[in-house]
């Protein structure tokens, strides 16, 4: 026998009674229990139960009956649609989920869903991840981003999910700078010129200009390359002509990837330009010698801290980063430092 449901326009949940705890929390995770054997769903969690034909209908508070038809159609709250089809995708999946609001769950994440993990409900302690629910038209201020689980709906309903976390990249990548070798600033690059070996072959600055076919390389080196190596004294030229020049090549932009390409050697790390990527840097984590460097592993993107996303380039940049077997980092510059963020697709 199936069951009905009343809408309770006060507090925005819809309450069943009869023995809805026992068919619908206990044995599958739906709603919270009230008293005695009632308990309070969420519009999205008495949708999917009158999708499944599992609750015949909802009582509104005029009376009318709604079927999932009609119940859909009133779409109760925001980007309701969104988060039912995700809702619905995650319970086909075999998942639990709830609400990330109290009493549903106790201390919720700041996000639209938790997730528990395969097998467990609200009733485990356990959240899998926490989900946050857009459409592929809503932008994502990097300032909202979280850990957890971002699943984008695109226009023909088909969900997208990324692993949202933050990053701390470190690497091993350490060797001893030269002292004040010689350099000529040119238009937007420096050459260094009779360099240690080591620059090149084990720290992996700059490219020879004699290609492969050097005993002693003189060496090309961009102007992120040359701002680093200037201001630790490696080559002699002055580290704040090296930085205007980068300035006025790139603008505002250079500092803020100055800011990550110096990190990032901080941390241990080689940068190498990521263009061929559409990304600003490819990054080794452990390099040895040019000789034997493997994949680079990361492809790093530079936005200034208050960046706003499109959804459809946090896509293009996942997907690229994954088919060239790479993880998609996002440096955030603020006025505190770089935030880390990496996002990868999830498949649940």
């Amino acid at each position: 026998m199936s069951l009905e449901g009343r809408y309770d326009d006060e507090t925005g949940v819809v309450r069943v009674g009869s023995d809805a705890r026992q068919r619908y929390h206990d044995s599958r995770g739906y709603g919270y229990p009230l008293s005695g054997n009632e308990i309070a769903l969420a519009p999205v969690e008495a949708a999917h139960l009158l999708f499944r034909g599992d609750l015949e209908a909802v009582v509104d508070d005029t009376g009318d009956r709604l079927e999932f038809r009609s119940f859909v159609a009133r779409e109760p709250g925001d980007g309701f649609g969104v988060r039912f089809l995700v809702y619905a995708d995650l319970r086909s999946r075999g998942f639990y989920l709830s609400p990330a609001a109290e009493p549903w769950v106790d201390d919720p994440p700041e996000t639209d869903f938790a997730v528990f993990p395969r097998g467990k409900g609200p009733g485990d302690g356990e959240i899998g991840y926490a989900l946050t629910i857009i459409g592929e038209r809503t932008d994502v201020p990097a300032s909202d981003l979280s850990d957890g689980v971002l699943a984008v709906v695109d226009e023909e309903s088909e969900i997208t999910y990324f692993d949202v976390s933050r990053e701390d990249p470190r690497g091993s990548s350490e060797n001893e700078l030269p002292d004040r070798c010689g350099a000529d600033l040119l238009a937007d690059r420096v050459v260094v010129w009779d360099p240690p070996l080591e620059l090149y072959e084990e720290a992996f600055y700059g490219q020879p200009l004699e290609g492969r076919e050097y005993e002693r390389p003189t060496l090309q080196c961009s102007l992120l390359e040359a701002t680093y190596l200037a201001e630790r004294g490696a080559i002699d030229l002055d580290p704040a002509t090296v930085r205007q020049r980068g300035r006025e090549v790139e603008g505002e932009r250079f500092r803020r990837r100055f800011r990550v390409y110096a990190a990032l050697r901080d941390r241990g790390i080689v940068p190498k330009t990521g263009y061929k990527f559409g990304a600003d840097f490819r990054t080794y984590a452990n390099v040895e010698s040019v000789d034997d460097l493997g994949h680079s592993e990361l492809l790093i993107r530079v936005h200034p801290s208050g960046y706003v996303f499109e959804p459809r380039d946090l896509a293009l940049d996942v997907r690229l980063a994954h088919g060239v077997r790479k993880t998609m980092v996002f440096a955030l510059v603020g006025e505190n430092g770089v935030e880390w963020w990496s996002l990868e697709r999830l498949t649940p």
